[in-house]
């Protein structure tokens, strides 16, 4: 198995983990406040993993690199709006919906990708996306 497949399994049964335990959690508490003690578990967490990893003194080469942290910045922005907005659908709607539908961001990505970076997608590239799109609005209905 290539390494980049099992990463990208791995990466899918921890997202689907994420929904189940935030549906959960969020029960009784602000969605809001839940997703900002998220954001810091998560920090704290990958903060270890790289202070392991002897990475930590990489940091100030990233924050030195104007275009690259500012891209980061950017992808953080997105990736806490992203886990605002999921926690509220989550708080109100049902996981077996509001999970699928956030996977419109591999349509979207995958949209955004051949326009930006001129990725080229085959035909059964284009029909695995738009079967995605598909069966996130028949998940939804």
């Amino acid at each position: 198995m290539a390494l980049w497949l099992l990463y990208a399994i791995l990466a899918a049964v921890s997202a689907a983990l994420v929904s189940i335990f935030g549906k959960i959690g969020l029960q009784n508490i602000d969605a809001n406040t839940a997703t900002a003690v998220r954001a810091l578990i998560m920090a704290i967490f990958l903060i270890v993993v790289v202070a392991y990893e002897g990475n930590l003194s990489k940091i100030p080469d990233i924050v030195a690199d104007r275009k690259t942290f500012f891209f980061i910045i950017l992808s953080g922005v997105a990736g806490a709006t992203s886990w605002l907005f999921y926690f509220l659908a989550l708080k109100v709607g049902k996981v077996s919906q509001v999970a699928p539908i956030d996977k419109l961001s591999v349509v979207i990505a995958t949209i955004i990708a051949v326009i930006f970076f001129g990725e080229k997608l085959s035909l059964l590239n284009g029909l695995g996306v738009a079967l995605i799109a598909i069966g996130v609005v028949l998940t939804a209905l």
